[in-house]
């Protein structure tokens, strides 16, 4: 099969294979009584970053770590540079306190981690190690906050019953493995085409395909008014691919960081996130999310074009 054709085969399976999975684990997890944030930050950011992580144990599984590095370095600023850029853009996004402090503040340390992971050229077993301890910490801090606010929420089950739900979830993640093994394969192919490194790929093209689920869990949030739920899976998302699934594909196979590629994509992942920081207010505005988009334009040039 042609490399170009796997890619975006891969790709509509992740978008497919996604939406069914997010409906799965959102459906059941309003059925557990979640708060709306707190299902944007891990069940919606979880479901919505089964694409990355599929991506990313195949990669590692077939020796090229480097793509899942550059697809989850990417995909964390697609989501800030991009898909939050647009959904700000549709109007001003409100955010709650305790999403702020927890996580605005996890997704803000995780380029940072990373970087003085990677600083001697790669990212071990052992960095895996601390990455997954740090993930561990958060969604312990996230599982906290759930248990806080539970009793204010009323159940809503839309969908069928639950054994559907889990059925569809299963469904979508089968579906969303397939896809990235289609992904894996057709970006090794065209980097060796093209000459561009796996990196690169990953950060780039692969990124964009692996985020389709965030934006449309994003953009449709904000359209019905469900601002927490939205900035919930985008920031959430950022701390499971940062740190679980980094730390699962480094524990396969260990990542070898090349730092004229990475650095570039942790600075830019880093700025987007302080430049979309809600300020006293709490509230991300208009001006910040055109700045978004002019940074994530500038990513993509300097990783194409250096």
């Amino acid at each position: 099969m042609n490399d170009y054709v796997m890619l975006a085969a891969g790709i509509v399976c992740a978008a497919g294979g996604a939406e069914l999975f997010v409906r799965g684990a959102v459906g059941i997890a309003f059925w557990l009584r979640i708060a709306p944030g707190i299902v944007g930050a891990t069940v919606a950011a979880f479901a919505t970053s089964s694409p990355e992580l599929a991506v990313g144990v195949s990669a590692a599984l077939n020796g090229v770590p480097q793509i899942a590095f550059g697809d989850v370095l990417g995909a964390n600023i697609v989501n800030v540079g991009l898909v939050l850029a647009l959904a700000v853009l549709i109007s001003a996004m409100k955010c709650p306190r305790d999403s702020i402090r927890r996580d605005f503040s996890a997704a803000l340390l995780t380029p940072v981690l990373t970087a003085v992971l990677a600083v001697d050229g790669e990212i071990s077993r052992i960095d895996g190690a601390v990455l997954m301890a740090a993930f561990c910490i958060w969604l312990t801090m996230t599982v906290i906050s759930a248990r806080r606010q539970r009793g204010d929420v009323v159940p809503e089950l839309d969908g069928g019953s639950r054994w559907r739900l889990i059925a569809v979830l299963l469904i979508g993640l089968v579906i969303l493995f397939a896809a990235g093994h289609l992904i894996v394969a057709g970006a090794k192919g065209i980097a060796r085409t093209m000459g561009i490194s796996e990196f690169v790929i990953g950060a780039v093209i692969v990124a964009v395909g692996t985020t389709v689920p965030e934006l449309a869990t994003t953009i449709v949030s904000k359209l019905r008014g469900y601002d927490e739920v939205g900035l919930g899976t985008v920031l959430g998302s950022n701390v499971f691919n940062a740190c679980f699934i980094v730390a699962v594909a480094a524990m396969i196979h260990p990542i070898p960081v090349d730092w004229n590629e990475a650095s570039v994509a942790l600075i830019f992942g880093f700025t987007v996130l302080l430049c979309a920081w809600p300020g006293r207010r709490s509230i991300i505005v208009r001006w910040q999310g055109i700045l978004l988009l002019l940074l994530y334009g500038a990513n993509v040039t300097l990783l194409l074009f250096t």
